[in-house]
């Protein structure tokens, strides 16, 4: 009977150790649990710092877009303008923007003609209905 206990001790005691060591294995050191603490505090603290910057940066690139956009705006509308600058200075566009003005050269005559809108309304409704009709 002796051998019986003995037998049936050892698988109930190396039990007892297996689960009493994966007990402590469980739980960390205090120091390991403070080491970890001091890591996250440290990572926190590291992104808190560079939050200002990073904000900061990428408002300034947004910033900086925008700017672009507005100096592409601009040369096309500076090129634009360049441009009608160089036909407006042609012989062509200086009589025509004189005309305009109702102002004729040496030794011609200026006609005025009135009506011309009633005129051109009344065309357009003859032909619309010629247009239907035929």
């Amino acid at each position: 009977m002796a051998t019986r206990k003995a037998i049936k001790t050892r698988p109930a005691g190396k039990a007892v150790q297996k689960r009493g060591a994966a007990k402590k294995r469980r739980r960390p050191q205090r120091s390991t649990i403070l080491l970890r603490w001091c890591i996250v505090a440290t990572a926190a603290l590291v992104g808190v710092l560079y939050y200002q910057p990073l904000s900061s940066y990428v408002e300034t690139r947004s910033a900086l877009e925008e700017r672009e956009a507005e100096v592409a705006q601009l040369r096309e509308e500076r090129k634009r303008l360049q441009q009608r600058l160089a036909d407006s200075s042609t012989l062509e566009a200086l009589s025509r923007e004189a005309r305009r003005m109702s102002l004729v050269r040496p030794g011609e005559r200026l006609y005025i003609v009135k009506g011309i809108d009633e005129w051109r309304r009344a065309n357009v409704k003859a032909r619309t209905t010629i247009g239907r009709d035929g």
